[in-house]
């Protein structure tokens, strides 16, 4: 049974970044969509690009799916693209940002066959504007969940001593 093509739209939102953020994603294959958010208390805008794609590809269901990601992130899309994640998994993520969400990428990357594209945000793809609707609405919520890596690492630096 050959897999048919999941496109799927990502964006990803903070408030502040850092500050309360969120992520949206719209799932297409064939005549099903599928919608998902969530919002975080405390994030970046390039974690929430992130998780989005990750969180999506986790939610196939089928391994080995032929998948296009759309995201207006070239922080995500280039580390794809332009190869830098080979870099950073060879220096095993030794001074790259978010090693915690990349390490999770990889493994579910690796069970699909994906393949990125970059969109202008905020132009006229109708997809990539319901995402960016999806985060700013997720990250809104008055229930967000803690980014508990993101808000660990960064407590640290929030004292005085």
């Amino acid at each position: 049974m050959s897999n048919s093509i999941i496109q799927i739209y990502t964006d990803g939102a903070a408030r502040g970044n850092p500050g309360p953020g969120g992520y949206g994603i719209v799932m297409i294959s064939g005549p099903h969509r599928k919608e998902l958010k969530e919002g975080f208390r405390l994030t970046t805008n390039n974690r929430m690009e992130l998780l989005a794609v990750i969180v999506a590809l986790e939610t196939l269901k089928i391994e080995n799916s032929e998948v296009t990601v759309f995201t207006d992130s070239k922080y995500v899309s280039e580390a794809i693209n332009q190869n830098w994640i080979e870099n950073w998994i060879k220096k095993e993520f030794k001074k790259v940002k978010n090693p915690d969400l990349w390490k999770r990428f990889i493994n579910i990357y690796k069970k699909h066959n994906v393949k990125f594209v970059w969109v202008k945000g905020h132009a006229d793809n109708k997809e990539n504007n319901r995402c960016d609707e999806l985060a700013v609405i997720a990250s809104k919520d008055k229930n967000l969940k803690i980014d508990e890596y993101y808000e660990t690492l960064n407590s640290s630096e929030n004292t005085l001593f």
